[in-house]
């Protein structure tokens, strides 16, 4: 005979409840889902720490020079010898010297001093240039000055984007067609060209307008012309994104409580454009370093003396064929940063991005 059948209370359930597993709920902020979504992309967190540790390397420069290398990124020693397996070796050998035969000048071609390998006490470790300067002591000095550029033009970059960003999609009207058009004039130009031009007129005269002095051969000269071709690189896809929110019901609530402006671009739009903005920002990076290198390679960036892995190159190009390592290394430095961010900056747009699929973890 069948037992009778018992009703399904509150309390029945409260007591099969109490006895399953405990099993507790926790709600995740996006930030949190983001953060577990990159930390899968082991690919994009290998680029980060190459990126990371490139710019630590470049920020030891001034440490390894004193300490290790014992010279300037600057600093001749053409007419020096170092002590190489034993041996000395001339720092730059060749140019021009007197035939006692025909009593004339002959001259030859210049030879530089190859890489030492940490075999001269760490120094030259990665030859000398024409004019007997330490590679290795350039190479991270160059780093570091390109490194400054690129993420100092990003942030300025992105900042100024991001402002009027805001502000043509919030008030629209007047406001947005003179942004617009603004960012219009600098998208009818080919990036490359309009950054040569600026950076070559300012190279001549520098910048004295509005309380500002900048002197040519300034590395603010890059950075600022950088900062400014790739505004509406950023702006624009911003633009387009605080329209669409302008539109939101939660943007008319706060419009209906009296919110300010100020208080309604910074604490409800923006929040919403941040993930956005924060990829654009790593992706702009590494296209800002390859700029400033052509801006340099071409004479329209950093000047010398100062050192950047373009100037590097520059450089190294008439002795591509004798001393083919004064060309690529720095090639390979700048792939190295420009390569490990823009996968980094991938990954992160990935893990950002909501619609990205979510693996249950046990």
């Amino acid at each position: 005979m069948a037992e009778p059948a018992t009703d399904f209370t509150l309390d029945s359930a409260a007591l099969l409840a109490a006895e399953e597993h405990e099993v507790s709920i926790v709600g995740r902020s996006p930030t949190y889902l983001a953060w577990r979504r990159l930390r899968r992309n082991y690919v994009a967190l290998f680029s980060l720490v190459v990126f990371v540790l490139i710019v630590a390397c470049c920020a030891l420069a001034p440490v390894y020079a004193h300490r290790i290398a014992h010279t300037g990124p600057n600093e001749i020693h053409a007419t020096e010898l170092v002590r190489v397996n034993g041996k000395d070796r001339q720092v730059v050998g060749g140019g021009s010297y007197l035939d006692p035969k025909t009593n004339q000048f002959v001259v030859r071609g210049i030879s530089v001093l190859g890489p030492t390998w940490w075999h001269a006490d760490g120094r030259f470790v990665l030859g000398s240039d024409a004019l007997g300067r330490d590679v290795a002591v350039r190479l991270l000095y160059g780093g570091l000055n390109s490194l400054k550029i690129g993420i100092g033009s990003a942030l300025i970059c992105s900042f100024i984007a991001i402002v009027l960003a805001l502000i043509a999609g919030y008030f629209r009207g007047w406001a947005d067609w003179i942004i617009s058009r603004f960012f219009d004039l600098i998208w009818a130009f080919p990036v490359l060209l309009l950054a040569i031009a600026l950076g070559s007129a300012l190279q001549i005269n520098g910048f004295h307008h509005f309380g500002i002095n900048i002197k040519p051969g300034s590395l603010w000269i890059p950075l600022l012309v950088i900062s400014y071709v790739l505004i509406p690189y950023i702006g624009r896809p911003l633009r387009g994104q605080i329209l669409s929110l302008r539109e939101k019901e939660f943007v008319e609530a706060a419009v209906g409580q009296g919110a300010s402006p100020l208080r309604i671009m910074f604490s409800d739009l923006l929040p919403n454009v941040a993930s956005t903005a924060l990829v654009f920002f790593t992706l702009i990076i590494a296209n800002n370093i390859l700029t400033e290198a052509g801006l340099s390679y071409l004479g329209a960036g950093v000047q010398p003396p100062n050192p950047s892995w373009g100037t590097l190159i520059a450089s190294g190009q008439d002795q591509i064929h004798t001393a083919p390592w004064l060309a690529i290394i720095p090639g390979i430095a700048i792939v190295l940063t420009v390569l490990s961010m823009n996968i980094f900056g991938d990954g992160l747009r990935d893990a950002l991005d909501p619609r990205a699929k979510v693996r249950v973890e046990h």
